[in-house]
């Protein structure tokens, strides 16, 4: 037992079901850890294992607490944990909500989208809200990790003692 065991974790979830590499599931991984989140959905657990994961995560995967979704029961999950009390917040270019504004809620699940593609119109259904990430440049989007690493922030400033 370390002496982070005994520290509260925030009330984050994020779901990386629609995320297929392992690079930036590895990525996601550390980062969940770093800021101690409730937890990193994964598509499958069995991707966890992977050399590219472990190589990236640092060893995050030992200490973070990780739950597994399969992409196909994505839309039941996320109406399961609304009806746990959680806010459902898809990270969306499209979003209609810029993250700089938005206000957290404590227990919050971030959606993330697939690599190439993003949310599927059917899952931003299921959320509450949509936030996209200002951005400035001529590249018309983040790396998944990236982004949800911005977000993961900003809701870790909103929620710090």
């Amino acid at each position: 037992m370390t002496f982070s065991d005994h520290l509260p974790r925030h009330g984050l979830i994020v779901c990386a079901s629609l995320v297929q590499n392992s690079l930036n599931l590895g990525g996601l991984c550390r980062t969940a850890e770093v800021f101690r989140l409730e937890c990193l959905v994964l598509p499958d657990l069995a991707m966890a294992e992977s050399w590219t994961f472990r190589q990236v995560a640092v060893s995050a995967q030992r200490w973070q607490p990780l739950a597994t979704c399969p992409p196909e029961q994505l839309a039941s999950w996320l109406i399961a944990q609304k009806a746990r009390g959680y806010r459902l917040v898809g990270l969306s270019p499209r979003g209609q909500h810029d993250l700089p504004a938005y206000e957290f809620r404590q227990k919050s699940v971030l959606l993330l989208g697939r690599e190439l593609t993003g949310i599927p119109p059917e899952l931003e259904q299921c959320c509450d809200d949509a936030i996209a990430i200002p951005q400035f440049g001529q590249v018309a989007s983040l790396n998944v990790h990236t982004a949800a690493a911005i977000a993961i922030y900003e809701y870790i400033r909103q929620h710090s003692d």
